[in-house]
Formats: structure tokens, C-alpha cells, sequence
């Protein structure tokens, strides 16, 4: 018996709302942090090399404290501009914050 194949990672510019999901925040604050380059969308990257991007972002801000006010201005200046423009992508894509809710959770509730 095979094991079932684990989904790739649809890139986040395909992600919902242009990537305001928990994986497309991973992926700005590794561009803000330089660890993969702002071209990189993680098009069709494993669930197991998204989670060592995770760590590898984790580790990143724990150097900072997890606080933007904490970075250094250029890393600031940085990640200001990164999700400033993903929020602007997203909102020309019908996006509302705090109204990103999974319909699925919503009928949980």
C-alpha cells in the first residue's frame, strides 16, 4: 500500500487572498528576513520544506524578539513595505480583514 502523497504548496500569489493565510505570512517575513528571495512563491513546496521555513522564520524573529519595533530600520523599512503591498494585493482581491474566516470553521461555531 502506498502512502497517500501530501499536497504541494499551491505558491502564494494562488494562496487565498494573495497569501493572507498563516503560510503566506511565513513567506513575507522570509523575504523580509532575506532567507529566500522576494521571487520565491514556494510554488509547489512540501508541507515538510514549509515547516522548516517556519523554523527558520521562528528562529529569525526570536532575534528580534518578535517585534517589528525590534528590527533594525532596514529589516523594519522592509517588512513595512512587504505587507503593506501584500495588503494592498489583497484587498484588490476582495480581501476584508478579520473577515478571512474559513466557511467551514464558521459553521463550527
Amino acid at each position: 500500500m502506498n502512502a497517500p502523497s501530501r499536497q504541494a504548496y499551491v505558491g502564494i500569489h494562488n494562496d487565498l487572498h494573495g497569501g493572507m493565510t498563516p503560510i503566506g505570512g511565513i513567506i513575507k517575513d522570509a523575504w523580509v528576513f532575506g532567507l529566500i528571495p522576494e521571487t520565491e512563491t514556494c510554488q509547489g513546496w512540501t508541507p515538510a520544506r514549509i515547516q522548516m521555513l517556519h523554523d527558520e522564520v521562528a528562529a529569525a524573529w526570536d532575534q528580534h524578539g518578535l517585534l517589528v519595533s525590534r528590527l533594525p530600520p532596514d529589516l523594519r523599512e522592509r517588512h513595512t513595505r512587504i505587507h503593506d503591498e501584500a495588503i494592498a494585493r489583497a484587498k484588490a482581491q476582495g480581501w476584508v480583514p478579520g473577515m478571512d474566516v474559513d466557511g467551514s470553521m464558521e459553521q463550527q461555531l
